[in-house]
């Protein structure tokens, strides 16, 4: 039976959903991850997340995204909107894992499925590295087609995160229906 690893991103961006990926593969499978230069996404640069990004669904037995909107978010709160947004990632796999390792603290409510959360899981396992870096090529690649719509905010840059030039935006220009309201977005937000 094969193990998951989960991870999501985009907690703390101001615009946008919040972007989960589970990445399922024997646990003999793991080493070859490793192998590859999979790691924390965040320790990659943007042209070695997604030429990664290609190569993990080669290795994996099933590579799934799951999100949650910014309604959600505003609805939920960003916690557990970020635990749906696993949750819906896992429900999409064609095959059951025998336990996903979850990254964070909080383990995902009403989930029948063994799991094991793990502080800074994208640091210490492979497959929950994986799934970061699946969700944050995802999750960027649809915040660059926001950037087209959204020009005002300097998305193509800072991927929906609060920079200086994003929260000048948001001045200027107000927010926009991508904007979490439930977020300190400034003083029009």
């Amino acid at each position: 039976m094969p193990i998951a690893g989960v991870d999501e991103v985009g907690r703390g961006a101001l615009f946008g959903p919040v972007v989960a990926a589970v990445v399922c593969l024997p646990l003999s499978q793991c080493q070859q991850l490793q192998a590859l230069g999979v790691r924390d996404s965040k320790q990659l640069s943007p042209p070695k997340r997604r030429e990664l990004a290609l190569m993990i669904p080669a290795i994996a037995t099933d590579v799934r995204i799951g999100y949650a909107t910014v309604r959600e978010i505003d609805r939920l709160n960003i916690l557990q909107a970020s635990l749906l947004a696993m949750k819906r990632a896992i429900f999409k796999l064609d095959l059951t894992p025998e336990l996903c390792f979850i990254d964070g603290k909080f383990p995902i409510p009403d989930l029948e499925i063994s799991q094991q959360t793990i502080i800074g899981g994208d640091r210490q396992s492979s497959a929950i590295a994986a799934a970061s870096i699946i969700a944050k090529v995802w999750r960027d690649e649809l915040i660059a087609r926001f950037a087209q719509k959204y020009s005002h905010y300097d998305l193509a840059a800072n991927k929906g995160y609060g920079t200086k030039r994003h929260r000048q935006g948001i001045e200027e220009y107000g927010i926009s229906p991508q904007h979490r309201t439930s977020f300190k977005l400034g003083s029009r937000g």
